[in-house]
């Protein structure tokens, strides 16, 4: 990203920070951007929590996808109290239904490559930490993990979507029809892009904001989207998914309308 503005900068004849986002911090990025994707997703588990009655200190939570995301959240789910029980990475999965210490699961994977073969962790299949007894699940990895052929098996009470993706349609429904609460992935991982635009506000303004700054906006965008999108949930007796849609282009359609036909 730095080459990407240096050049454009170069043919421009100066400096363009916000013509790209994802910076180094020292050449205008923003602070709180590597967190960001996974910090949103917590936010929202925490309103959904609140909204289900989940305590979050006694929730167990499983993890699927240990990149960028996935160990993010599991570190921020510690942080509310809750118990991470099962993680999986690229290799495979563990689970420990007394819990997990996260710190040290990272230490374990940056040093053998794998979560697998962690002490005092069963070492499961990617697809089994989905299926395993827990109050949350926080799919963080690929696309279509959770599909017509396991969401009959899925136990979570609450599925947040930090991947892009990883639930079908057909399984939508099964989740739907199971009482599992869903938080959509265009509306629980938009935590990244939305520190991506703040990057983008801070370089057009020249301006660079704390990272307890940067939270605190993503957290009250976050906490906003959601409530509106529950709101529309409940008033169309829909899921999630199709109250962030209608939410999304009832948005767009009304921007149309008020900017008017011209020309």
């Amino acid at each position: 990203m730095a080459w990407f503005m240096d050049t454009y900068s170069m043919h421009q004849g100066y400096t363009v920070p916000g013509v790209v986002t994802g910076k180094p911090i020292s050449l205008g990025g923003s602070e709180g951007r590597n967190e960001a994707t996974a910090r949103g997703t917590v936010y929202c588990i925490v309103e959904a929590a609140r909204h289900l009655g989940i305590e979050l200190k006694k929730a167990r939570v499983a993890v699927q996808g240990f990149g960028n995301a996935g160990s993010i959240a599991a570190q921020l789910m510690v942080a509310e109290g809750s118990t991470i029980i099962a993680v999986s990475d690229s290799t495979g999965g563990i689970h420990a239904p007394t819990g997990l210490d996260i710190a040290k699961v990272k230490a374990w994977k940056q040093e053998h490559g794998t979560v697998q073969g962690f002490p005092g962790a069963k070492d499961v299949t990617n697809a089994e930490v989905l299926e395993v007894e827990c109050d949350i699940l926080i799919p963080a990895a690929l696309e279509n993990q959770i599909t017509i052929h396991n969401a009959d098996n899925i136990k979570a009470r609450l599925v947040a979507e930090a991947a892009n993706g990883p639930t079908d349609p057909e399984a939508d429904q099964i989740l739907w029809k199971k009482g599992i609460f869903m938080i959509p992935d265009i509306l629980c991982n938009a935590g990244g892009v939305t520190v991506s635009y703040f990057e983008w506000v801070q370089d057009l303004n020249r301006d660079h904001w704390s990272e307890q700054v940067v939270n605190e906006k993503l957290r009250e965008i976050m906490v906003k989207a959601f409530q509106e999108t529950l709101a529309i949930a409940r008033r169309e007796q829909c899921y999630m998914r199709t109250a962030a849609y209608l939410l999304a282009v009832q948005r767009v359609a009304d921007a149309m309308q008020m900017r008017g036909i011209y020309p």
